[in-house]
């Protein structure tokens, strides 16, 4: 009779094996995971910058058409709905029912703008306060 001892053939994987490879996945997760979230940062800001470029249009719009720029009071809401009694009011002049960056908060529209600017358009960013670095920045069209 054989020893039984040396027949025995291994089946499965050990815990330490298992535990090892989970390790390895995890971090070419967050490896990869932190090269896509950076990415969508700067998509993120690039949106912003490609829809402040249709507001500002929309604003130029406004512009021929009212006469004026909204003002500070009428905001950008000025471009989906008419503030008041406008006679050459002809929008909606921006398709969107709100006016959010891609960070969901609202773009700040100031009149007039700093350095006798119309008006300053404004993002403040991912955290969405004023200043900040990186994808914290400000995004700002005048």
């Amino acid at each position: 009779m054989k020893n039984n001892k040396y027949q025995r053939t291994q089946r499965g994987f050990t815990l330490m094996e298992l535990l090892a490879v989970i390790v390895i996945i995890g971090v070419l997760a967050a490896t990869i995971g932190s090269r896509f979230l950076g990415q969508t940062e700067k998509a993120k800001a690039g949106a912003a910058k490609a829809e402040m470029g249709q507001i500002v249009q929309a604003l130029d719009l406004f512009k021929l058409e009212v006469g004026r720029y909204p003002s500070a009071q009428e905001g950008l809401e000025a471009l989906i709905k008419n503030p008041g009694n406008l006679p050459n009011w002809s929008g909606p002049y921006f398709r969107k029912d709100n006016i959010k960056d891609p960070w969901n908060n609202d773009y700040k529209y100031t009149t007039p703008g700093p350095n006798n600017a119309p008006f300053e358009l404004k993002s403040m960013g991912a955290d969405g306060k004023e200043g900040g670095e990186g994808e914290n920045a400000d995004i700002v069209k005048s």
